[in-house]
């Protein structure tokens, strides 16, 4: 296993230029410069708008989908684990037997072409445009990982979830994970997210680049915090931003 890496801080005496000072004023963080040769996305809220997924666990338990909405935003906001909201509903619940419950009656987890976000498509083209290595990794169940590879086999390196690697993010055994399985040092990946708790934090810890995208519950209560002001390299409203970012961001080490 390829040994942590540290965070590379910007050099104290960065060179002049207006990208540089495009950067400051963008609120990007610079680091001693390695340019950016692969970015790994997070799959739910980032490639895949989970609506219509969570829609369906509000009605497997019988509960309003809008008060199910309410308290998974209560349980994010004070920082519990999603998992809590069904613990709210049904005290006990078994995540992992009522996803086999479901799959049981024909109504298993599922999602598809019309739940990826709308740019998606063209933002992994861009960047495969790009020369940039591609890769998804994320908190996602075997079946999860099999409906990825039908929709993204074409478009990406890799494909790996927490169930295929036995580890699950925030665990930074995830992270040392993708530093293995791309071929590119931690510093020249970024790690493309919704969360500042699963996905920010343990990926700066991890040596790596990080953009955060401003959407899905996590990122919505997250996004004026501390934390996600000042983790991300890249704080973006859609993934399309990525490719012109990455461009000038490595255009600063030539």
């Amino acid at each position: 296993m390829r040994p942590e890496a540290p965070l590379l801080r910007p050099s104290a005496h960065p060179s002049p230029g207006p990208g540089r000072e495009w950067f400051r004023a963008s609120g990007v963080r610079l680091y001693d410069h390695r340019m950016i040769r692969a970015a790994v996305f997070d799959v739910g809220e980032c490639l895949v708008d989970e609506t219509r997924e969570y829609g369906t666990w509000a009605d497997w338990l019988g509960v309003p989908r809008h008060t199910f909405a309410a308290m998974f935003g209560a349980v994010i906001a004070q920082g519990r684990d999603y998992r809590d909201v069904f613990q709210e509903f049904r005290p006990g619940f078994d995540l992992y037997g009522e996803r086999e419950a479901r799959a049981a009656a024909g109504q298993p987890e599922h999602f598809g072409e019309e739940d990826l976000y709308p740019e998606v498509r063209d933002s992994l083209k861009a960047l495969r445009a790009d020369g940039l290595w591609l890769g998804i990794a994320g908190n996602q169940t075997v079946r999860a990982g099999g409906i990825l590879r039908k929709l993204f086999t074409e478009d990406v390196d890799l494909i790996g979830t927490s169930d295929d690697w036995g580890a699950s993010k925030p665990d930074p055994a995830f992270f040392h994970r993708v530093a293995e399985v791309v071929p590119a040092e931690p510093e020249e990946i970024v790690y493309v997210g919704d969360r500042v708790d699963n996905d920010l934090r343990p990926a700066v810890a991890a040596g790596m680049h990080t953009a955060l995208v401003h959407r899905g519950p996590w990122a919505t209560i997250q996004w004026n915090t501390q934390e996600a002001r000042e983790l991300p390299t890249f704080r973006i409203e859609s993934l399309l931003e990525l490719s012109p970012l990455i461009a000038r961001f490595n255009g600063q080490g030539r």
